[in-house]
């Protein structure tokens, strides 16, 4: 479920997060459990570990780095040396369950029942357990043990409010969700989860009731606008299920969810419930509430609560999703890529998840498998502007320039003739691959239509300004846009470089040392930026201070063809003309030595 943002993560997220993290205590990684007694050694490249610290010290490692089962296999061994830990227990199970690995967390969520009769992880873990085997009554009284503040009380009435639906007590399952007291955003899951079981149920006037009084609350969130309608059309609603859909369409236009469920409200046929049985309704709450956690901050519970959601229903490929931006974000694309593989075909969702599939390769420095993955979803479908200009922009990172240009070719003959202004930035892309392949009126084209399409982007102010300036053409105008640029983005360690070296492109090297200086307060690392300050600083008489900075541009990794150019500056010195052009270099004197 994608939760809007007045539904969860400003209303609650910021106050309830850090009690809820500190209640379960996921603080760290954790992934699959012990087999019986152990688990081997990961043979992943990390350390090897024999003692009770040893493994410690290498699970939080491993955890560091978000390799869940990694780290949980460290823990479950460091188990051995301490078996009635119940901090041990509960990070293994923990992070078990992150790394999705369930077929035997029970075993560990029991021990550490017996050892902590309130651990809310242990709880959890068995009450899912128990709903999935049709326990109904067992999964209720175990979720009760994992009632600890406002997040994960939501979570579990939620739960045991599907739990009774799964025992046929549906009067039940909707009073206890009318009982359901505390937080002012509990009204909106009161409603929706109320319309999901009354789906599953069968009562459709009384689904389509609660889904009206979850769109009042908040008409954001995807998960409420696909139920709503699909119950609104089940009820033979059309007109209210057309409109329903239309709105949600109009400010999300390419969501592939809607798009179904709208093709079949178009068609007047009666699509099935959003949640067709109780698992998938349980699944909601926790793939919601995961969702939003992960997205307001990168840690396992929100992992926790994803693969919790995927083990009630394994086809909830949202989560799938964002489970797999969430290993995006903490820089470990392959552990995106094999979560994302596990989108089947016929979903809605394969195409998005091939798209990020190309880019976790590109990631990763496999650009033969980015490009070929993206070719593959263009093949599906020539006109896909998103898997276009995607292929267009790692070919460009990768300065593949000549190729990029023909992509983004393509990209704008499927936006058509008439681009929104959301579409500046292929313009603008297109521009730069014609400049670096020397093909400047195009450009130039290019990053006017850019501008007329977004007057005020300061990455196209920025580069048709330097451009102009650096081939002597438009000076003054060039100058207006570069300093416009910088009133835009005066935090942009490259446009305010842009601006030192623009002029000093035009002789005025006092300026230009000025401006130079800010840019590299911004990126000090940045060689480019480090290079060009040195020259300014020789400009002006500062040879030391020219020498330490271009020793400094060379200890940056400047590109290859950078580097030589960076090393006979700090060999020989550097003398240009007044108009910033190399005229020689000289030897330096006995007092200019290189630092």
């Amino acid at each position: 479920m994608m939760l809007g943002q007045p539904t969860l993560r400003r209303l609650a997220m910021r106050s309830l997060l850090g009690a809820a993290l500190v209640t379960l205590a996921f603080v760290g990684p954790f992934p699959a459990m012990a087999r019986g007694t152990a688990t081997e050694q990961p043979d992943n490249g990390l350390p090897v570990a024999s003692s009770l610290e040893g493994n410690y010290l290498a699970g939080r490692f491993a955890g560091s780095i978000a390799d869940y089962r990694a780290s949980a296999d460290y823990f479950a061994s460091a188990l051995l040396d301490a078996p009635d830990d119940t901090f041990l227990l509960e990070r293994a199970l923990s992070l078990y369950i992150a790394a999705g690995e369930l077929t035997e967390v029970r075993a560990f969520a029991e021990r550490l029942r017996d050892l902590d009769a309130d651990s809310p992880i242990a709880a959890m873990t068995i009450g899912i357990d128990d709903f999935e085997s049709g326990r109904w009554d067992e999964a209720i009284a175990s979720f009760q043990h994992a009632r600890s503040g406002p997040l994960l009380t939501l979570a579990v009435e939620v739960l045991s409010a599907w739990a009774e639906q799964g025992a046929g007590r549906t009067d039940e399952a909707l009073a206890r969700l009318g009982k359901l007291d505390g937080e002012k955003w509990y009204l909106f899951f009161r409603h929706y989860h109320a319309g999901l079981i009354a789906s599953v149920a069968g009562r459709g006037e009384v689904a389509a009731e609660e889904f009206k009084a979850a769109l009042a609350i908040d008409d954001g969130p995807v998960s409420v606008i696909d139920a709503a309608t699909r119950a609104f059309a089940r009820n033979g609603d059309f007109e209210t299920a057309k409109a329903t859909i239309d709105k949600a369409l109009a400010s999300a236009p390419g969501h592939p969810l809607l798009k179904d469920v709208a093709a079949i409200v178009n068609a007047k046929r009666r699509p099935a419930p959003r949640a067709r049985n109780v698992n998938e309704g349980a699944a909601e709450i926790l793939s919601g509430l995961g969702s939003a956690v992960v997205r307001e901050d990168a840690n396992d519970f929100g992992v926790i609560f994803l693969q919790l959601a995927l083990a009630l229903d394994p086809g909830d490929d949202m989560s799938r999703i964002t489970l797999a931006e969430n290993f995006e974000r903490l820089s470990r694309p392959a552990d995106a890529i094999a979560i994302l593989d596990k989108v089947p075909a016929h979903s809605p969702l394969r195409r998005n998840a091939d798209i990020m599939i190309a880019f976790d390769y590109n990631a990763m420095d496999q650009v033969d498998e980015a490009r070929a993955t993206l070719k593959r979803v263009i093949r599906k479908n020539p006109k896909d502007k998103e898997a276009l200009n995607g292929l267009g922009n790692i070919l460009r990172t990768r300065k593949m320039f000549a190729e990029a240009a023909d992509i983004y070719t393509r990209t704008l003959k499927a936006i058509g003739d008439k681009p929104q202004a959301e579409d500046w930035q292929v313009f603008y892309n297109r521009g730069i691959a014609y400049e670096r392949t020397d093909r400047w009126p195009e450009a130039e084209a290019d990053f006017k239509k850019a501008l007329e399409l977004r007057p005020d982007q300061p990455l196209v102010l920025n580069y048709l300004g330097y451009s102009w300036i650096d081939k002597g053409m438009n000076l003054e105008e060039g100058m207006r846009l570069i300093e416009k640029a910088v009133s835009l983005a005066p935090s942009d360690g490259y446009i305010v470089d842009s601006l030192g070296w623009a002029h000093y492109k035009l002789g005025d090297y006092d300026l230009a040392v000025e401006e130079l200086e800010r840019a590299v307060s911004l990126m000090p690392s940045d060689p480019t930026i480090n290079d060009h300050l040195g020259d300014a600083y020789w400009q002006v008489g500062r040879r030391l201070e020219a020498r330490f900075q271009w020793n400094h541009a060379k200890a940056s990794k400047p590109e290859p063809e950078d580097l030589a150019k960076i090393e006979a500056k700090i060999e020989h010195g550097l003398i240009e003309d007044h108009v910033g052009k190399a005229a020689e270099v000289v030897e330096p004197k006995p007092d200019r030595a290189t630092p």
